[in-house]
This record gives structure tokens, sequence and C-alpha cells, in this order.
């Protein structure tokens, strides 16, 4: 049967008009004639217009970041190299400011402006949750990195069923690491850092402690020694899977010496030359001059501070201590003679101490020197036999706002528009009168405390404001008002082989196995 049932179209001047069955065919027919006729004219003048002009190329018809996305090719060879990356705490608005920073500091408005691992090929989003903690601390958080497995906050290399501080439960639940598996296989391994090197991040390369704070033996109490449970800096120097760590660079000096000589440890025993003394060919150096000086050793161990290394914005002109670009080359140089390969860590790790300074200016500087170390992995290995990941291990309660113009200065005042759009030359005022920066924190040292807001500090060395006061209880019972972690997800960017497994949403511990998948263990 037809449809007999009425149609409505548009008539003269937008007037609904109904049709019967019969002329509502006879409409369609007459539609779908001028449609093809339509098309015919469309696709002549096509043709015509293609004759007369010369083809686009790509470049001037795309824009250029999408043609370079159209130009990623999948490398699946196997991974000769594989080097981690982690800005500790460096999340995406760590990341933005710190983009914006860096373009400022060479003169441009910023906002444009990318970091070298900004342009890798792929990104993923990664989830930083510890199995107990909604907002993760970095034991937690670096042992999912490095080990595959996702644990609580406070323990480094130990599965989640052992509880904190519970030595015993320690002992039968430790994680192997992947600096274990790469040494277990013959590459060659290194630990780079501006942390101390017992600190959470890189202890999760090579320890197993149920309590992060056990750097030195300071907290490790004798009943828990006489069970075998040993602190980070003993580890480290006892580290004996293959032919141990090649190159281990960073501060913490004190975790490896005695009291008596301004050290740490309650112990008598130096675990700097026990290091040395434990096989031929190891080298002990603590300056620039020397990580700038030829070596023949296979093996180095540089503690260039008695605790973390200096802050960017607070290196003085005479300092000897190495920049994190200047150890990452010199680890580079050793690793590269291996044949068979290598694993890098490389830790950004004072971008987190800035922020629970409450110092933006620090974090963001700290950023710029770790975007320096990933310019100098770039120019010295080959991303055709290289795995190159950089990411965080959480991220930070910082962020940016408050409507500033284009080119505002980042650690600046907020300086917003007009009603036409152009750039106000007075600070904005909140609406207890005073201005604002862009950059604060929702907690931190720089939260304002019965009084009123007073004008907030700017530049590198500022405090900025934060909501409220924090207070955080530490191991020794001191209390610190410290700013604290984020809980949101942080970026994983990739270049290399089989950097294409790097995409969507990710859980943190699954990076461990994108790395163990691209040096060809778990094929």
């Amino acid at each position: 049967m037809h449809d007999t049932r009425s149609r409505f179209f548009f008539g003269p001047a937008g007037n609904v008009c109904e049709l019967s069955g019969l002329a509502a065919m006879v409409r369609r027919v007459l539609t779908i004639a001028l449609v093809l006729l339509s098309s015919c004219v469309l696709v002549a003048c096509i043709s015509n217009f293609q004759s007369h002009t010369a083809p686009l190329s790509l470049d001037s018809a795309i824009e250029p970041s999408l043609s370079r996305r159209l130009q990623i090719s999948p490398n699946t060879a196997r991974a000769k190299n594989v080097i981690l990356f982690v800005g500790d705490g460096m999340g995406v608005s760590t990341v933005t400011a710190s983009r914006i920073f860096d373009g400022q500091s060479l003169g441009q408005s910023g906002e444009e402006h990318v970091l070298s691992f900004e342009q890798f090929p792929h990104v993923a989003l990664v989830k930083t949750y510890n199995t107990n903690q909604q907002v993760p601390d970095s034991a937690g958080t670096a042992t999912a990195l490095l080990t595959g497995t996702k644990t609580r906050a406070g323990v480094v290399g130990i599965g989640p069923a052992a509880e904190r501080r519970n030595c015993s439960q320690s002992l039968t639940h430790e994680l192997q690491t992947i600096a274990e598996l790469a040494e277990q296989r013959g590459l060659a391994t290194g630990i780079v850092t501006t942390a101390r090197l017992p600190h959470a991040t890189p202890a999760a390369a090579y320890a197993h402690v149920p309590e992060r704070d056990w750097e030195s033996d300071r907290y490790v109490s004798d009943a828990d020694w006489a069970q075998g449970c040993r602190d980070i800096a003993y580890q480290l120097a006892h580290f004996a899977v293959g032919d141990g760590l090649e190159v281990v660079f960073g501060g913490g000096r004190r975790e490896f010496v005695n009291q008596s000589v301004g050290g740490e440890r309650r112990r008598a025993d130096d675990l700097i030359d026990s290091w040395v003394n434990s096989a031929s060919g190891r080298q002990f150096i603590t300056s620039l001059e020397e990580i700038r000086s030829e070596r023949t050793p296979t093996q180095v161990l540089g503690l260039f501070a008695d605790s973390h290394m200096t802050y960017m914005a607070e290196r003085r002109f005479d300092t000897d201590e190495p920049l994190l670009s200047e150890m990452t080359a010199a680890a580079l140089d050793l690793l590269s003679q291996s044949s068979n390969g290598f694993f890098l860590l490389v830790e950004g790790g004072r971008i987190d101490h800035g922020h629970h300074e409450g110092r933006a200016g620090y974090a963001l500087s700290e950023v710029q020197e770790f975007n320096h170390a990933i310019e100098v992995a770039l120019a010295k290995v080959d991303l055709a036999e290289t795995l190159i990941l950089v990411t965080a291990d959480h991220s930070h309660v910082f962020t940016i706002g408050g409507y500033p113009t284009r080119g505002n200065p980042i650690l600046g005042l907020v300086h917003g528009n007009d009603l036409r759009g152009n750039p106000n030359v007075q600070p904005e005022l909140a609406d207890d009168g005073m201005p604002y920066t862009t950059l604060g924190y929702q907690n931190g040292p720089g939260a304002v405390r019965h009084s009123a807001r007073p004008a907030p500090a700017t530049g590198v060395h500022a405090k900025q404001q934060a909501l409220y006061p924090l207070r955080a209880t530490m191991i020794d019972g001191s209390d610190t008002y410290d700013e604290s972690h984020g809980g949101e997800d942080v970026a994983l960017y990739a270049a290399g082989p089989w950097a294409h497994l790097v995409g969507g949403v990710l859980e943190q511990h699954v990076v461990f196995h994108i790395m163990t998948y691209a040096f060809g263990w778990d094929r």
C-alpha cells in the first residue's frame, strides 16, 4: 500500500504547507532530480577548479602539527635502550606553566612555546592512585612505574599485601624492579636524580623497604635489622644483581656515612667505601669537574650534595654541582658503551620539592632544566633503537587561573583585558580589594592565617598564596606545613620503539610493562 499520510514542507516565507501522499511523492522525485543535477554541476565546478590549480602540498594544505602526525608510523623493532624520565610532581598544570615560563625566558609570550617532550608523537594520561590512597605518594607511584605493580603509599619495591613499616611482611613481598631485570639480562643500568639517591623515586629502581624514610639506618630499629631489613642506602651500596648499577648520580652523601663524620648513619660502616671496594673498575666522584673529565672505570657513583642537590633558582655561579643535563650526558656516554643496551632512570626530583615549599618559580625552573636533560638525551641517542618515556609520578594541588592577558608574566600578578579585549595597565583586583597571581595552590605554606590577605609576592623566589594550611607529622616527630600532592592523572609522553603503545588512559603500572615489552622481554 502507498503511504497516503500527509507530509509537511517549508513553503514561501517559511510557511508550513501540507501535501497529500501523491503530491509528497512527486515532490520527493523532483527533489532527488534537483540534488542529482546540483551534484553534477558541483563536480564540474570542482573539476574545472582543479584543472586550473596546482595540487596543494601537505605542509601548506594542513596545519603543521597535523602534518607531522600524518607522517607517524609505528616502530615495532625491539628497543635496545630505554630511558625513563620522571618529573617528580610534574602534573599537567606544571607542564603548562613550565612551557609558558620557558617560552617567556626566550622572549616569547610563552603560550605558543613547546617543550622538547611535548613534541613526542604519542601521549597518554596515567592514573596515579596507590592501592590504599586516592592521592598518592612518590614511593608507591615510583614502585608502580619501576616494578609493574601498584602498591601502598610509603613502601618501596614492596607489594601491597605488606603493611607499611612491617619488616617481616616486607621480606616476603619484594617486587622485582626493571633495573634488576635489566642487569639479569646483561644490560647496563643507570640512575640520575637531583634528589638524594636513597629518596623514594630513585630508590624504587633498586631497593625493597617497608618505609620510604629508611634512607639510612637512622630509623631502622635493631629488631628490624636483626630480621634482615636494611636501609635504602645500604641496599644501593650492596646492589649485586648482575654486575651492579653502572652509573649512579645524585645527592644524599649524608645517608652513606656515619654520624661521626657528619652523616646520618648510626652504624660505623662507610657505604661509599663498601661500594668502591666490592668490585674492580669502580670510581667515586663528587664534583662537576670530575663528571666532565675523561674516565676509564666501568662503574661510577657520584654523590654531589650532602642532601638534595641545589635548586636551579638558588645555584651559585661558582658551584661544583653538575646540572641534571650534565649528569644525564655523562651517564649516557658511559651506558652507550654497552653493546647489549641499557636502562636509564632520570628524575627531576626537585620539581616536587619546589611545589611542596609553595614556590612555583622553583618548580618551573626545575622543569626547565629537566627539559634540557631530555634535549641532551635526544641529541645523544637514536630513536630508531631507543624508547624514551617522559612522565610524572604524581601531580600537585597547583593551578593556573584568573583570566590573565596573553603573555602575562607567568610568575606575576594577573593583568586582564578591558572591554575591547586590550590589556589593562593595572592588575586585576579580587573581591577583597587585593591583586592576585596567575599561579596558586589549594593548600601549602602560602596560606593566609588569622588576618586579611596581603598583596601576593611575585617572581621566581615568591611563595604563592594558598587556600588553607595543611600540617603533616614527619618520621622524626616534627611537623611540616608543606603543600600536598594532587590526585589527578598525569601525562605520559613517548618516542621510539613501541611508543605507539602509549595512548588513552593507563594505569600507572602499565608503564613498566610498556618498557619490558619494548625490550622484548614479554614476547
